[in-house]
């Protein structure tokens, strides 16, 4: 599992945009900025449509003001799904919006979640991290059914 010091792994992810979805590597997103990402295990999901995403659409700003560049959200979903959420989240211009269809960029951090029983597939944690110039500086990852120490406010107060 990735750890507070450690290089972001380079993988291709995929944005969902207005335009429609855009392959982006990891190293465009992290390199030279100050990031603030936060993992969810779906799309549409309870905690992740009622609790994460809104509460970083809400910090959004005061995230920012503490110098961050940019904040990204990131499932194991495909672009469509990542689009869909996002408008009906209200994102546009607030989170970028990121897919990992497949999974490598969680495989990549050490922090995929095997949801197969559930019929859910592999996932990632639920996790938050901040990273500078592609390193990570802080990393909260949720122990199961929890939900502290990735919230937008606990990773700002960690700014």
């Amino acid at each position: 599992m990735i750890k507070v010091g450690d290089p972001i792994p380079n993988v291709t992810v995929t944005a969902a945009t207005a335009a429609g979805p855009e392959a982006m590597e990891t190293d465009a997103i992290f390199k030279g900025k100050k990031v603030v990402l936060f993992a969810v295990p779906g799309a549409f999901t309870p905690t992740c449509s009622a609790r994460h995403l809104p509460g970083f659409v809400e910090n959004v700003e005061a995230i920012k003001a503490k110098g961050v560049d940019s904040v990204a959200c990131i499932a194991v979903n495909d672009a469509f799904v990542m689009g869909a959420w996002a408008k009906d989240q209200g994102t546009e211009g607030k989170i970028l919006m990121l897919a990992d269809g497949s999974g490598t960029f969680a495989k990549a951090m050490g922090l995929e979640l095997d949801l197969v029983a559930r019929g859910l597939g592999i996932r990632s944690q639920r996790y938050a991290l901040i990273a500078e110039n592609g390193v990570v500086t802080f990393l909260g990852v949720e122990e199961a059914g929890a939900f502290e120490a990735s919230k937008a406010e606990t990773v700002l107060a960690a700014l």
